[in-house]
This record gives C-alpha cells, structure tokens and sequence, in this order.
C-alpha cells in the first residue's frame, strides 16, 4: 500500500464565543486557512484533487455545503472540487483519514483535509433546536432508538458525568486537570510553541485597528483553583462544569495530505507520515468513552506499544474523557496534551481533529520526537485515533 504524508499542517487561532473572529463568515475563515496551506506549501492550487471537511452543525452560515464555499472563498479554483462530513467532534480527523485513504489507495495524490466551525455564528445545538421550534419533525432520535437503550435522549454532558462516577472522579480532580490544561496552553503561548502551526487572519481590535489574530483566546492566564471551584455544576449533585470541559470556539483547520509521487513531482518535503488509522463505535449512553478501544485497535493495527508513542492528544471535551483514557490504558501523562488543550484552548467542533493535528506534529517536530498518537471522543459514541510519524 503506498504512504501518505502531510506536508503543512495548519489552523486559526482559538476565538471565544462573540470574541476575535465573531465578523468571520465560516466560509472565508475556512478560506483562509486553505489558502495559508497553499502559501506555506507552494504547492500549485489546480494540483488540488480533492478538499474533505467536517463540519457539525450545518446549517445557515454552514449550510448549502460548507466545504465547497470553503472552496469558492479561498485561492483554490473553482474545478477543485470539495465534501463536507460530520462525524461530529471527529468531523476533520475523519477528513484526514479520508484524504490519507484516497492517498494509500493510489486514487489520488494531492488533498487537503481541513474544518471549520462558527460556534458564535451558528450555536451549537442549531440544527436540531430550529426545526423543533419551528414545528419540524421529533428531532433525531427516533421512538425506536430510544426505545432499545431506554432513553429519552443522548447527552455528551450525562456521558461526562458517567464517566466520572465510573472511575469515582472529585470535582477537585476535574478541577485540577483544567487548571493544568491552561497551565501549559499559556506556557506554550508563551514560548511560541504555536507560532509555527497558526495562519494568522486579520480582525478588528477593541480600538477599530487591524490586526493579526495569532493568540489563542480561551487561555486564562490567571486560572485557579480557587476560581475553578466557584463555578456551578452542570447538573445538581454531579462534577462537572464549564471550567472542566472544553471551551465554545471558532476555528479553522486544514492539512495537506499527499502521495509519494506528490512529493517529488511538487518539490514538497513532508512534516509527518501517516502510520495508521482506525476508527471505532460502542456504546451511546455513555458515549465519549470510544477513544480507549480506538486507541488499542490503532496501536495494534500499525503493531505497535503504548510506549513507542512520544506524543498524545486527547481530546479534552470534558476532563473526565482523558482522565478515564489515562486510567484505562495506563499512560504516561506527562506525554499527554503536552501544550494544553480543548479546555484551555477551545474546540471548535468540526474544526478540532485537524487543530490536534497541527498541535501534534508541530510538537513532534520541535521535540525531535517521533510518533504521535491523536484521539477524541464523538457523538453517538464514535471515536477515531491516528497514529502518525514526523518526519524531522
């Protein structure tokens, strides 16, 4: 079978919900990025086979085709065609697995897998909330569903509270894990961990001046425990709460995925190699514990151990998930999210799997370090993981 390799690696500074990138139609942010990974490559855009993007919640501004008005907004022309998926949080570490099966497969050799998500300029929970107000249908669970798992609904936010009573989570240990998450976002912030992974786009300041939005906007510098420990639980009697799950963002992402032949008919050198895929299901209710099993069947699929691994990235929808993934498969922690991560730095949906991408391989690379495994928990109780090699 033959190799894929990423070539460029990219996405937006994180933007909190009515914040730095609210003026930014979903479509020209994701535009942005695609044309960041043109630039940064060099790659000739009519070369572009193929621009695979996930993205949830689509509908209004991310409507009608989100990945082809990507397209229609960026430097690509317009005989580049695009697909727009939903695997839900996983949505764009689907469109890289895709892009690297198109790749291996030999049906294509030059795709960029990208997402984008505006959770200001379309509210997460938009799709179901407006036919339902609107008088349209149940929703998307039908009576049968709910019937065989004995639910009225599915909830990632019941999920995260399972999972913390399950492994018998404290408030404090949640707590604890989100304040580390900012801890080591500012960090990296600080150091410039991110400058090399992040296509600046332009904004207006609070002064009506353009500028550059190069930082990420979620990070509190000044997070506490104290602060932390004052918020309200999502529910009575439960552990979690806004401050110890991931922060409403907006964002892009995208990375450039090519062939061998690719990479000498273009003169591209690549960041990463792809190692192996694999995607997994289970279990609804509980929902957001998919990454462990996905996590063993990727190691086993590319018939390696957990401690060949140098780098992880987990997910951090709510701290339960990767504080549960830690336990199960005994991991070293000190690998895990190494620069913060959705708590501290946002997760903007559809966005994200491509986001962690970037994070990985920019993380690899300035460590001298070589494998990466990246993972995160969906909808519905899905959950991809990947493993890649950078290639320094």
């Amino acid at each position: 079978m033959a190799e894929a390799y990423i070539v460029e690696a990219l996405r937006t500074a994180g933007g909190r919900r009515g914040g730095a990138l609210k003026d930014w139609h979903p479509a020209d942010l994701g535009g942005e990025v695609l044309n960041a990974i043109l630039d940064r490559s060099g790659i000739d855009p009519a070369a572009v086979e193929d621009v695979i993007v996930g993205c949830v919640s689509q509908v209004g501004e991310q409507s009608f085709h989100a990945g082809r008005n990507m397209v229609l907004a960026s430097k690509l022309p317009d005989s580049v065609p695009a697909v727009t998926i939903d695997r839900q949080c996983g949505s764009s570490q689907q469109s890289i697995h895709f892009a690297a099966q198109a790749v291996m497969s030999g049906t294509q050799d030059v795709v960029i897998a990208a997402g984008v998500e505006s959770m200001t300029r379309v509210p997460m929970g938009t799709p179901t909330l407006l036919p339902m107000q609107a008088g349209i249908g149940i929703g998307p669970w039908s009576r049968r569903i709910k019937d065989r798992y004995g639910v009225a609904e599915f909830s990632q936010f019941t999920g995260a509270e399972m999972i913390a009573q399950q492994y018998q989570m404290t408030r404090e240990q949640l707590d604890a894990f989100a304040l580390d998450s900012h801890g080591k976002a500012a960090a990296a912030t600080d150091a410039g961990a991110f400058k090399e992974e992040i296509a600046p786009v332009t904004i207006v300041d609070a002064d009506g001046r353009e500028v550059l939005h190069v930082r990420d906007e979620g990070i509190r510098y000044d997070a506490s425990m104290e602060g932390l420990g004052g918020l309200k639980t999502l529910k009575a009697e439960g552990v979690v709460t806004a401050g110890n799950a991931s922060q409403i963002c907006d964002g892009a992402s995208a990375v450039l995925v090519v062939s061998e032949r690719a990479l000498k008919d273009h003169g591209l050198t690549p960041l990463a190699r792809v190692d192996a895929l694999a995607v997994t299901a289970g279990d609804p209710v509980i929902m957001l514990m998919e990454p462990v099993p996905a996590t063993r069947k990727v190691l086993e699929r590319a018939g390696r151990q957990l401690g060949d691994i140098d780098l992880f990235e987990v997910n951090e929808a709510f701290a339960s998930v990767p504080l549960a993934w830690l336990q199960e498969l005994g991991a070293d922690p000190a690998k895990l999210n190494v620069s913060g991560g959705a708590i501290a730095l946002g997760h903007p949906l559809g966005a994200t799997g491509a986001k962690l991408m970037a994070t990985l391989i920019h993380a690899l690379k300035k460590r001298g370090q070589r494998f990466g495994l990246q993972t995160m928990c969906e909808g519905g109780g899905i959950a991809n993981a990947t493993i890649i090699e950078a290639l320094n």
